[in-house]
C-alpha cells in the first residue's frame, strides 16, 4: 500500500505532461503515479505514460481508456488508487518540490500516529502566464495552523477564499465511502470532487504550504473566459448536480453549512456572469432559467442566493445592471488572477 495516490488526468497532454510527471517524482516509493491517458488521439499520451511505467516501475502506472472526459480520468484513478490518500493533479499544473516534502511528511504521521485524517489542505499559486505577480491562494485567516480541527474550528472564509481541487488532499477510503462518481463527458467537475466529499469529512489539516502550481494561459483551456461561454450548459449543469447531492440548508453543523452555501454562491455567480459576457439573449435565459431552477427546487436556499450580497449583484436590472456586474467581475478578475 502506498502513501499518497495522484492521479493525472491527460488528454491530448503531450506537449507538458512530462513536466507534471517529474514534479512528482521525487515522493519516490511511497507515492504512486496514476498517469491515465484518457483516449488520447491526436498525440503520444498514450505513449509517454506507457514510457514512464517502464521507467519507474512500481511508482508510475499508465492507464488507458477510451475518451470520458475529466471525470471519467479521475474516476479512473480512485479506483485503481492503493494509497492511504488521493489526489488529482491536471497534466498541465505541477508541484513544487520543497512544499512536497513537507506534504508527505505530514501525511506520514496521520498513518503511523494515533490520529486520523480526512483531508489535508494546502495552498495553491496561480500560474497565469504573462503576470508579474503570482496570487496565492492561501488559508490563514480561515483555517487553523499545524494542527488536527474539525468544521466547528473553522474560522472565517474572506471574499474570493474557496477550497478548490488544487487545495485537497483527501483520504481514499472516505471517497469511496462517500460513493464519488463524477459525471463523464462533463467539465468543471473538479467543483463536484470537492463539493460532494465535504460532509463526510471530519478531521482536517491546514499546511500552510505553496504546493500545487496551477497554471494559467493556455487558450483552449478549459478556464480560458471564451471556452467558458462557449461551455456555459456545462457550468449550468455542474451547478446543478451540486445542488442536488445535498439540501445545504438542512446540514446540521452551522460552519459546514455556511461554507457549502458560499460554495454554491460561487457557483451561481460564475453561470451568471458567463452569460452576461457573453452578451447573447440565448445565454441570458440560460441564466434566469437557471435562477428560476433554484427558486423551485429550493426555495429556502433560493433566498439565501439571490438576496445575498453577490446575487443581488448578479440580478441588477436593464443593461446598465449587467454593466456594473461585469466591472465588479472585472476588478475581482485582475485582483485574484484567475482566468
Amino acid at each position: 500500500m502506498k502513501l499518497l495516490s495522484i492521479a493525472i488526468p491527460c488528454y491530448n497532454s503531450a506537449a507538458y505532461m512530462e513536466n507534471c510527471i517529474r514534479s512528482l517524482l521525487p515522493g519516490g516509493d511511497e507515492v504512486e503515479i496514476l498517469i491515465v491517458d484518457d483516449g488520447s488521439q491526436k498525440d503520444n499520451t498514450g505513449e509517454i505514460a506507457d514510457r514512464y511505467e517502464r521507467e519507474y516501475p512500481g511508482i508510475c502506472r499508465a492507464i488507458h481508456q477510451e475518451n470520458g472526459g475529466h471525470g471519467a480520468a479521475v474516476n479512473a484513478g480512485l479506483r485503481e488508487a492503493t494509497g492511504i490518500f488521493f489526489k488529482v493533479v491536471d497534466s498541465d499544473d505541477w508541484v513544487n518540490k520543497q512544499a512536497y516534502v513537507q506534504v508527505l511528511n505530514t501525511l506520514r504521521r496521520f498513518v503511523y500516529g494515533k490520529d486520523t485524517l480526512d483531508m489535508l489542505i494546502t495552498n495553491f499559486v496561480y500560474e497565469k502566464q504573462g503576470a508579474k505577480h503570482k496570487k496565492v491562494m492561501n488559508y490563514n485567516t480561515a483555517l487553523p495552523k499545524n494542527e488536527v480541527f474539525t468544521w466547528d474550528d473553522v474560522k472565517v472564509f474572506i471574499a474570493g477564499q474557496y477550497i478548490l481541487m488544487h487545495s485537497v488532499i483527501y483520504r481514499t477510503e472516505l471517497l469511496r465511502d462517500c460513493g464519488l462518481e463524477l459525471p463523464m463527458h462533463t467539465f468543471y467537475v473538479d467543483n463536484i470532487f470537492v463539493y460532494e466529499p465535504l460532509p463526510h469529512v471530519r478531521k482536517m489539516y491546514y499546511l500552510d504550504v505553496n504546493f500545487y502550481r496551477y497554471f494559467i494561459g493556455r487558450s483552449d483551456q478549459s478556464v480560458n473566459e471564451q471556452v467558458m461561454i462557449g461551455r456555459i450548459d456545462q457550468q449550468i449543469r455542474v451547478t446543478k448536480l451540486m445542488m442536488g447531492y445535498y439540501d445545504v440548508t438542512k446540514l446540521q453543523n452551522k460552519k459546514l453549512r455556511r461554507y457549502m452555501t458560499r460554495y454554491l454562491e460561487i457557483m451561481m455567480v460564475v453561470s451568471s456572469i458567463l452569460a452576461m459576457r457573453s452578451g447573447t439573449d440565448e445565454n441570458m435565459a440560460k441564466k434566469k432559467e437557471l435562477w428560476e431552477y433554484v427558486k423551485k427546487t429550493n426555495p429556502r436556499l433560493y433566498i439565501r442566493l439571490r438576496f445575498g450580497f453577490l446575487g443581488q449583484g448578479m440580478n441588477l436590472p436593464g443593461k446598465g445592471g449587467r454593466q456594473i456586474s461585469i466591472a465588479g467581475y472585472k476588478i475581482a478578475q485582475k485582483f485574484f488572477g484567475f482566468n
